[in-house]
C-alpha cells in the first residue's frame, strides 16, 4: 500500500474528484485549506499585476512571498495503483503555471477499518 498526498489549487478539487472517480478511486480525504508556498519568490498573478502597474499588486510585494491557500488531498491505494492515481492527479491539476502543486508518494504499512476490523489491502 502507498499513501499519496497531493497539494493542489483550491479551484481544482472538483476536477480531482472526477478524475479519481473515473479511474475507480472515489475514496479520498481532502482538507478544507492548507497554506504554503513553492520555490518561486512571487506569485505569477502578482508579477503580472506589477508588470501592468496595478497598485494592489505593487502593494503586496514584500521581502518574502505570501502563503498561498491550497488543498491537501490524501488517498491510500494498492501499490500497483500508484502510477494510475498519480497520472490522474497530474492530468486533473496541471495548468502549466507556477502553483500547480506537488504530489508525494509515501509508504503505508497497514490500514485498519474501524467498523469491521478489516486490515491491509482489504480496507482499500
Amino acid at each position: 500500500m502507498k499513501t499519496i498526498m497531493a497539494i493542489i489549487r483550491m479551484d481544482k478539487i472538483n476536477e480531482t474528484k472526477r478524475a479519481l472517480s473515473d479511474i475507480g478511486m472515489p475514496s479520498f480525504m481532502a482538507t478544507g485549506r492548507v497554506y504554503g508556498r513553492g520555490k518561486g519568490r512571487y506569485e505569477a498573478k502578482v508579477l503580472e499585476g506589477i508588470k501592468n502597474d496595478i497598485p494592489e499588486a505593487i502593494s503586496v510585494m514584500g521581502p518574502e512571498p505570501r502563503l498561498r491557500p491550497q488543498r491537501l488531498v490524501t488517498i491510500t491505494v494498492k501499490s500497483d495503483q500508484v502510477k494510475q492515481a498519480v497520472e490522474a492527479l497530474i492530468e486533473a491539476n496541471r495548468t502549466d503555471s507556477p502553483g500547480d502543486g506537488k504530489i508525494f508518494v509515501l509508504p503505508c504499512t497497514d490500514a485498519v477499518q474501524i467498523r469491521t476490523g478489516l486490515s491491509g489491502d482489504a480496507v482499500i
